[in-house]
């Protein structure tokens, strides 16, 4: 599961300036006046190999009791409370302020780790602008320029290790132990704590006919047929628009760490209600992310046949690109169709942890190659020469040859379907990467 920064301080001191920065962005909005953020925005940063969620917070005024500044301090509040650390901001051109005083204190009794930020520190020297702000008790300040850049790769390369300490502090739980992690999602209110109970066989969530009834990702382990596994219960996600209360909009945040922590996501739709472009959306990330695929179709029973081939044909039309996925037609309430649903995120999760011979994906490109050429992109012919695997969960399959850059999207969704059928690779997705040869005399030519 990706380690959540979160980004805190009084008005102004360049916090979203910062969140734009690690999440390579323009997503948060940016000016120099205070209190512009009065939201909460979430993306994601990236480190080398270390990926990482962050959260911009508005303007921290914790003494404030009443009014928009009030549920700004609220949600920061609760940011604070589910990060796995925190970098404070302060502004080193004000210097030290009786407010970052008051929200050093706060931020200590939270017993968050914390990594502390002197901002807008360019052209300044950076020994003399720290000097101040030891006296918050914080440890050693770091001085940087988010809108420049100095400084933001030790400090954020500190704030990691913390959060990375933190996150392997409370998880120490063996995940072979913990089976296979399923992750349920979907729009709020189409069955997934019901679908949950079904699977546990008791009522171990709750389940209440109203949207949003689950507001945080819940973790439950439990055995079925001698097998175990690790169900998460997910927040439902809306389209961000219709998200209004501040803890659903870090329950947001939590359902796409599950995501991310899943080995298998099962997609659940209701029957009920049309496909809305919100379940392309999560279907989507799944994918981005690389989890294993299944799609449950809910409340079947009871419907017409023609209600049921009606919405066949809108899922074919519009979730075709899912085409890697089993869908299921079940009733969670019924419990009609579940042992078919598990038994395909069984086989979801042995294609995503697959291992593939490089002898037989080697025999595979070639057949594949004999069958169909890539097109020509000028006088050149992409030669493809062998394969190997480069990855699990998603499989990764890296192809070695000559002018592979010419390579058409068409022709690799051609190679993909090809290793999907050799290898059986159903409800994973599949990534396919073209590796060239470096010509040593095309500079002497």
């Amino acid at each position: 599961m990706k380690p959540v920064i979160a980004l805190v301080g009084r008005p102004n001191v360049g916090k979203s300036t910062l969140f734009n920065r690690l999440t390579r962005s323009r997503d948060a909005l940016v000016a120099d006046f205070p209190g512009l953020t009065r939201d909460r925005h979430y993306g994601t940063g990236r480190l080398g190999e270390r990926p990482y969620l962050v959260v911009d917070t508005g303007g921290f005024e914790p003494v404030v009791k009443e009014g928009i500044v009030q549920r700004m301090a609220q949600q920061t509040q609760q940011a604070v409370a589910e990060a796995d650390a925190v970098i404070f901001i302060v502004d080193a051109r004000e210097g030290m302020t009786p407010q970052d005083s008051l929200i050093a204190n706060y931020l200590r009794k939270t017993g968050r780790p914390l990594c502390l930020v002197v901002n807008k520190a360019e052209g300044m020297k950076h020994s003399t602008v720290v000097t101040d702000f030891y006296e918050l008790g914080l440890g050693q300040p770091f001085a940087i320029s988010s809108a420049h850049g100095e400084g933001v790769h030790d400090m954020v390369e500190h704030a990691l290790e913390l959060a990375y300490a933190e996150r392997s502090a409370e998880t120490e739980e063996d995940d072979a132990a913990r089976g296979v992690k399923i992750a349920i999602v979907g729009r709020p209110n189409v069955g997934k704590s019901t679908l949950v109970n079904t699977l546990l066989g008791e009522e171990r969530v709750i389940a209440f006919d109203m949207p949003g009834t689950t507001r945080d990702s819940i973790y439950i382990a439990f055995e079925r047929q001698g097998r175990p596994y690790t169900l998460i219960d997910t927040a439902g996600l809306r389209r961000r628009g219709k998200v209004f209360e501040a803890v659903e909009k870090f329950s947001v945040v939590k359902t796409l760490q599950a995501i991310a922590d899943a080995n298998v996501v099962v997609l659940l739709l209701d029957a009920c209600q049309d496909i809305s472009e919100q379940d392309a959306h999560i279907a989507g990330f799944v994918i981005e992310q690389g989890r294993a695929l299944v799609i449950g179709v809910n409340k079947w029973d009871g419907l017409e046949a023609y209600t049921r081939e009606r919405f066949k044909a809108e899922l074919t039309r519009k979730l075709q690109f899912l085409d890697f996925a089993k869908f299921h037609f079940i009733s969670a309430t019924k419990k009609t169709g579940i042992d078919p649903l598990v038994h395909s995120v069984d086989d979801a999760y042995a294609a995503a942890m697959a291992k593939l011979p490089t002898p037989k994906l080697t025999r595979t490109l070639i057949e594949a190659v004999e069958f169909q050429q890539p097109r020509r992109k000028g006088r050149v012919r992409p030669k493809l020469r062998y394969a190997h695997q480069g990855g699990q969960n998603p499989p990764v399959i890296i192809i070695h040859g000559n002018a592979l850059d010419a390579i058409t999207d068409t022709y690799r969704r051609y190679l993909e379907r090809k290793f999907r059928e050799t290898f059986m690779l159903t409800g994973t997705p599949l990534r396919v990467e073209f590796r060239s040869s470096h010509n040593p005399y095309i500079e002497k030519k």
